[in-house]
C-alpha cells in the first residue's frame, strides 16, 4: 500500500488500541495489542508519518533508531542485588532500566502525555547480540526485564532485504505476533505531502514530468545508485536557501542529494530551464492581466514538457498566495478565540488584570491598565500553549506559526491600549475591536490577491489551452494542493467548479471505460 494508506492504517490501529471501556480498561487488552511492523524502502517517509500521527492524535512520540544502540543501552546494565530464597540470602543479577524505557517515562513527565507511540526504526538491522532482545521486545513488549508502560503503542519500521545487507528476517513466531504493513513509494500521495510541506515547485514539476525518477534504486558496477523522496525533500530545502543567497544548484550539488548521476544531471538541466521559463513567459505580466499574442503563440508551439513546467509556475504563484491567506485565516481563528476570552473577562469583571494602580476604593476593572493586564493574561496563555505544544511535539508547523503570530498580534494590541488608556471597559473593548478589524482587513486583502491570481491564471489557461489536457492537469494539481483546495472552499471561483465538473468528470468516465475494456 502507499504511505498515505499506511498512515491511516496505523492511526486507526492506535485509536483502537487506546479505546477504553466503561471501566477505564482498554477494549483490546495490552497483550492483544499487536506491535505494528512497517516495512518499506528507505526514504519514503516512514518516520514522518509517525510524527504526523502523534500530532493528529495529540499523543506522545519517542523515537529511536535501534542500530545506534548496543545491547547494554537497549536492555540495561547488569548489577548484583541480594534476595532471600528459602530463608537464605542469595546474590542475583538484575538489570538497570533500559535507556529506551526510561525515555518514555521522561517524556510522560516532561509533557504530561500519558499515552503515546514508541517508534523503533531499522528494527530488522540490529547486531547479532541485540537480535534476541528485539524478538523479545516484539513478542513480550519488554526491553530486558522492564515492560513498556501501558498506553504506549509499539510501532517498528524496517527495510526489506534487497535494500540492506544487514537485514535479519524474523521467524514465524515473531511475525505471528505483529501487525505487518508493507508500504511502497507513490508519487501521487507524495505530491499531496509535498504541497503541504512547501517542497520547491521545480522539484514537484520535474517529478510530474519524470515520474520514474521519483524513486530509483539500482545496483551498478560503480555501486548502488539511488533516488529517494527524502533526497528530493532535502534538496528542495537547499534550493530555497541557495536562491535566497544567490547561489546556483548545478549537477554536482544535485548529485549530493540525488545520488543517481543520470537523474542529477537531468534535474540540474531542468532546473536551469525552469528558471528561464519564468522570464520567457512573462509571468508577472500574466498575473497583471496582460496576455500578449506573442506569449500565446510561443506556448502554442512549445513541447508538452514545457507546457507542464509553465503550468507549475502558474500554480506556484497562485499557491503561495493561497498559502498566505489560509495561514492568515488560521492565525485569526487563534486570535479571535483569545479576544473572546478577553471580552468575557473584561465585561464580566473577571480575571486578575495587572492594574498599574491599586486603589482599594475602586473596582479593579476601572483601574488604569486593567484591560491591558487582561490581554497580558491572554498573551501568556498563547505563549504557554505554543511552548507546551512544542515540547510535546504535537504542533504542526502551521499551528505553531499561528500561535506565534497571535502572540505577536497581542503584543501589538497591548501597546495600542497602553498608548491611550480607555476610560471604561466598553471603550477598551471598542478599541480592541477596531484594532482587530485592521487585522481582519489584512486577511481580506490576502484573499483578494489570491483570488485575483487564480482568475488571471484561468484567463491564461483558457486563452492558451481551452478545455484540454493541460487544463485537466491544472485542475488536478489545484485539487492536490491542500492550501489551494482549502482556499477554494471559501472563495467563489465559478470557472474552477465549471472545469472541475466537465473535465475531471470526463476524465473519470474515460478511466472507467478503460478499466471495463481491460476486463
Amino acid at each position: 500500500m502507499n504511505i498515505k494508506r499506511a498512515k491511516q492504517e496505523i492511526k486507526d490501529s492506535i485509536e483502537a488500541y487506546l479505546t477504553k471501556d466503561d471501566f477505564g480498561e482498554y477494549e483490546i487488552p495490552v497483550i492483544r495489542q499487536r506491535p505494528i511492523l512497517l516495512l518499506g524502502a528507505p526514504g519514503i517517509g516512514k518516520t514522518q508519518i509517525m510524527e504526523q500521527i502523534a500530532r493528529e492524535l495529540r499523543i506522545g512520540l519517542v523515537s529511536y533508531t535501534i542500530t545506534h544502540h548496543t545491547r547494554q543501552s537497549a536492555i540495561g546494565l547488569p548489577f548484583i542485588s541480594e534476595r532471600s530464597y528459602g530463608g537464605k540470602k542469595q546474590a542475583v543479577t538484575e538489570y538497570t532500566m533500559s535507556e529506551i524505557v526510561a525515555s518514555i517515562y521522561d517524556k510522560m513527565e516532561y509533557t504530561g502525555l500519558r499515552e503515546g507511540i514508541l517508534f523503533i526504526d531499522e528494527i530488522n538491522c540490529v547486531s547479532e547480540t541485540l537480535a534476541p532482545a528485539m524478538l523479545q521486545f516484539l513478542q513480550c513488549k519488554t526491553f530486558g526485564s522492564h515492560a513498556i508502560p501501558r498506553g504506549w503503542i509499539i510501532v517498528a519500521a524496517g527495510n526489506p532485504p534487497e535494500y540492506n545487507k544487514s537485514v535479519r528476517e524474523f521467524d514465524v513466531v515473531t511475525m505471528d505476533r505483529v501487525k505487518k504493513i508493507l508500504v511502497e513509494p507513490d508519487l501521487g500521495v507524495w505530491k499531496e505531502y509535498a504541497y503541504g510541506e512547501g517542497i520547491h515547485p521545480a522539484v514537484i514539476s520535474y517529478l510530474g514530468i519524470r515520474p520514474a525518477y521519483f524513486y530509483q534504486m539500482e545496483q551498478t558496477a560503480e555501486g548502488r545508485q539511488f533516488v529517494t523522496p527524502r533526497g528530493w525533500e532535502d534538496l528542495s530545502r537547499l534550493l530555497y536557501v541557495y536562491e535566497k543567497l544567490g547561489k546556483c544548484v548545478d549537477r554536482e550539488v544535485a548529485a549530493q542529494y540525488v545520488q543517481h548521476p543520470k537523474v542529477a544531471r537531468d534535474f540540474a538541466s531542468y532546473l536551469e530551464l525552469y528558471g528561464k521559463y519564468r522570464g520567457d513567459y512573462q509571468i508577472e505580466d500574466i498575473f497583471r492581466g496582460n496576455i500578449s499574442e506573442g506569449i500565446l503563440k510561443k506556448v502554442g508551439h512549445s513541447p508538452f514538457d514545457e507546457r507542464l513546467s509553465l503550468i507549475s509556475i502558474l500554480l506556484d504563484y497562485c499557491g503561495e498566495l493561497c498559502r498566505r491567506a489560509v495561514g492568515q485565516e488560521q492565525y485569526l481563528f487563534v486570535l479571535l478565540e483569545e479576544l473572546r476570552a478577553f471580552k468575557k473577562a473584561l465585561l464580566e469583571g473577571t480575571g486578575k488584570g495587572k492594574a498599574k494602580a491599586r486603589e482599594k476604593d475602586s473596582p479593579k476593572e476601572s483601574r488604569p491598565g486593567y484591560a491591558a493586564g487582561l490581554l497580558e493574561e491572554r498573551l501568556q496563555e498563547v505563549r504557554e500553549r505554543r511552548e507546551k505544544g512544542r515540547e510535546a511535539e504535537i504542533l504542526s508547523r502551521r499551528e505553531e506559526r499561528a500561535l506565534y503570530m497571535a502572540a505577536g498580534a497581542l503584543e501589538r494590541c497591548i501597546k495600542e491600549l497602553s498608548k491611550d488608556e480607555p476610560s471604561s471597559r466598553e471603550a477598551a473593548f471598542e478599541k480592541v475591536q477596531i484594532w482587530f478589524a485592521k487585522e481582519n482587513e489584512e486577511y481580506r486583502k490576502l484573499c483578494h490577491q489570491a483570488g485575483e491570481a487564480l482568475e488571471r491564471a484561468f484567463d491564461f489557461m483558457e486563452a492558451a489551452f481551452g478545455e484540454s489536457q493541460e487544463m485537466t492537469v491544472f485542475l488536478t494539481e489545484i485539487n492536490t494542493n491542500g492550501d489551494m483546495a482549502a482556499f477554494l472552499q471559501t472563495y467563489e471561483c465559478p470557472r474552477y467548479y465549471q472545469y472541475n465538473r466537465s473535465l475531471l468528470l470526463e476524465e473519470g468516465h474515460a478511466a472507467l471505460r478503460r478499466r471495463i475494456e481491460e476486463l
